[in-house]
């Protein structure tokens, strides 16, 4: 009877433990499907033992994992595409480990930046556990993208600035010397010099307002006023006021507008004249003789104008990048001016946000028009 009775507490002991293990497993199970990082336990032959709903998805898979070889479960890439042992990586993981540095590659052909961080465990209870590996996966793709722009954006900016600001330096240090050292100076050079100063100077003010456009623009801190504007008197403002840029380089300014129109457009009085601005000095820039015509006409619900030009011209493969962040066509005599590339790409923001439709049509060394269609915001 005593022999019994031991048998039987024995037997509860064990179904308390089951009970309690069985709970606990429960807990866990439900916890690691609650992450949104993907989740992989593997024991030490390598064969997946848990794993979670995010890591299935990170892998774009449907069935499961549990059982299978960590290796055929994932399959990275390094940034040369050259495959990594996962299997590898996962052992000489001493101490918890991550990387960044990884790619996943799916059978469409896209692919993402992976995450992943290693740290060896007891995979099960007390000292006898089997000992494994927890991996931990997260697409940063996006995160990637935005360091990617940051590093070019520093690049760029530091590129663009260094140039302007060592004209600058130099030539009022000429004009020092020239002052400095000469009891009769020679006015007109000190003249060119400070000239040349100040236009590199303006162009960083522009290069600083473009920074802090784009930079409210990503914020999404930018507000549209509406207001009405005249449009004749706006096309009118800028072909006066761009007359002088365009005669220094021989070329003339023309504007094209009905002469009935009088129709008020409702839209944002400052956003509509920086995209012309933009239009307009991206075509003095790029122009080199002829003329640049501006041009306004009634559209149903809207306005549609248009800067042409005789320039340069673009190339198809460089217009379906010219409104991309940072993008400076490698063609020679764009490289001759200055330019962030930043230019198109806030005029884009800007056409966003007060609903208008950009168009462009180009051909090389016979000029390009940008034509833009806004809307009535009232």
């Amino acid at each position: 009877m005593w022999h019994n009775r031991a048998m039987a507490q024995h037997f509860l002991k064990r179904v308390r433990h089951l009970r309690r293990t069985t709970v606990e497993h429960e807990q866990l199970t439900s916890l690691i499907n609650s992450m949104a990082d993907g989740v992989i336990a593997v024991d030490q032959a390598m064969n997946v033992a848990i794993s979670n709903g995010a890591a299935l998805n990170i892998l774009d898979v449907n069935s499961t994992l549990i059982g299978r070889r960590l290796k055929e479960v994932i399959k990275p890439i390094d940034k040369n595409n050259q495959p990594i042992d996962i299997e590898r990586l996962v052992e000489a993981a001493a101490i918890p480990t991550t990387t960044r540095d990884l790619l996943l590659q799916y059978s469409d052909g896209s692919r993402i930046n992976l995450y992943l961080s290693v740290a060896p465990v007891h995979l099960g209870y007390g000292k006898r556990g089997e000992q494994g590996y927890v991996l931990l996966l997260r697409d940063i793709t996006h995160e990637k993208s935005l360091e990617e722009e940051r590093d070019e954006f520093i690049s760029v900016v530091s590129h663009e600035l260094r140039t302007p600001i060592a004209i600058t330096e130099g030539n009022i240090s000429n004009a020092q010397y020239i002052t400095a050292k000469s009891k009769t100076p020679n006015i007109a050079e000190v003249k060119k010099a400070l000239q040349q100063a100040h236009e590199q100077v303006l162009f960083l003010a522009d290069m600083v307002n473009d920074l802090a456009t784009l930079s409210r623009a990503e914020r999404g801190k930018l507000i549209v006023d509406v207001e009405p504007i005249d449009v004749r008197e706006l096309i009118t403002g800028l072909a006066n006021g761009y007359a002088d840029d365009a005669k220094q380089k021989g070329l003339t300014i023309k504007t094209e507008l009905p002469e009935d129109f009088v129709t008020p457009l409702y839209s944002s009085k400052l956003y509509v004249r920086e995209i012309l601005q933009n239009f307009i000095t991206n075509a003095l820039k790029y122009t080199e003789k002829g003329h640049i015509t501006i041009s306004a006409a009634a559209a149903e619900k809207g306005i549609c104008f248009a800067v042409a030009d005789t320039g340069i011209g673009i190339s198809k493969q460089d217009q379906e990048k010219v409104f991309d962040k940072f993008f400076r066509s490698e063609d020679y005599r764009t490289r001759k001016t200055n330019g962030t590339g930043l230019g198109l790409y806030v005029t884009m923001k800007l056409a966003r946000l007060i609903h208008a439709e950009i168009d462009l049509t180009s051909e090389l060394n016979k000029g390009s028009q940008f034509s833009i269609f806004i809307p009535n915001l009232r």
